[in-house]
């Protein structure tokens, strides 16, 4: 089964992008596709204006934020199909089809993988350092990997959307649509993109101050996803800090010097970590026993079992 071009919403978030809204326009027209949405984002320069003449339905969201503009976006959006691509030029209209593809072929949503060597050049040591470090956190975190979970350039069906509980108001909504796909168990296909450097504006990103977030993002979202992780690691700082108090206390022990307030302190840090870690373990039991539950449900509605 083929997508019909006239199937597909490309939408393109954008947030002061006039030197390169108008020819990303321009080349999917040219290529056939003419549900093009743009969610502005307040533009203080011409990209609304542009987009416009250019042939794209605008709309400006109504709250700040990536996250906010995409939130909004997949609840208006009815077409069958959605792909989605930031609007800074960095990413080709041309892996287009290539994107769109696997979702003929029964796959929830695809990921364009920026993090090939032939891209290399498009990013900075520190850029690329921190994309490989964020996606093996998130498989550390989420149990799966994914090639590149801060990509900007994805194809959604519909109904993958619709299974998708999203809340993040900010460039973690990359992170956070990827760990819901994961928790409903959708099927993702990693397909490798041309990235070239942002031609335009300069960047929105600060490495540090978004990496951290997008980092506290990944933790925060194995809470429902992977409670031994998030759980887990808690409990075991504790204990070790209950563990490194301990073995001050019974080095001052040695030399005739009490600590008893210390030692009640290291007690209680050794059970609290503990309990913490176990609360960990058993909630992943539970996790996995609604997981076992919800197939079994699936099953008995698929229609093999009608």
């Amino acid at each position: 089964m083929s997508i019909e071009k006239d199937e597909v919403c490309i939408l393109i978030p954008t947030l002061n992008e006039a030197p390169t809204i108008g020819g990303l326009i321009s080349e999917f027209k040219e290529m056939g596709y003419f549900n093009i949405v743009v969610m502005d984002g307040n533009s203080r320069d011409a990209t609304r204006d542009i987009a416009l003449e250019s042939g794209a339905r605008v709309v400006v969201q109504s709250e700040k934020g990536k996250g906010n503009a995409l939130i909004e976006a997949f609840r208006n959006i009815d077409s069958p199909y959605i792909l989605m691509l930031d609007g800074d030029g960095t990413y080709s209209p041309q892996d287009a089809e290539q994107m769109l593809l696997p979702l003929s072929e029964g796959y929830d949503q695809v990921i364009g993988n920026r993090l090939i060597p032939d891209n290399n050049e498009a990013f900075s040591r520190l850029n690329l350092l921190g994309n490989h470090v964020i996606n093996r956190l998130f498989k550390l975190a989420q149990g799966k990997y994914l090639s590149d979970i801060l990509s900007g350039y994805r194809a959604f069906t519909s109904a993958s959307l619709e299974q998708l509980h999203l809340k993040e108001t900010g460039f973690e909504i990359e992170t956070e649509i990827t760990a819901e796909a994961v928790r409903n168990d959708q099927k993702i296909k990693i397909i490798p993109v041309k990235y070239v450097k942002r031609p335009g504006t300069n960047t929105k990103l600060n490495p540090f101050h978004d990496g951290l977030k997008i980092t506290t993002t990944i933790y925060k979202l194995a809470k429902s996803n992977n409670p031994m992780f998030y759980f887990g690691l808690i409990g075991v700082i504790i204990m070790i800090a209950g563990i490194i108090s301990g073995t001050y206390v019974l080095f001052e022990w040695f030399h005739s010097i009490d600590h008893l307030p210390l030692t009640v302190l290291t007690v209680l840090l050794v059970v609290v970590g503990f309990q913490i870690f176990m609360f960990g373990v058993i909630s992943d039991m539970l996790l996995g026993y609604h997981r076992e539950v919800m197939y079994e449900l699936q099953q008995l509605h698929s229609p093999k079992h009608r």
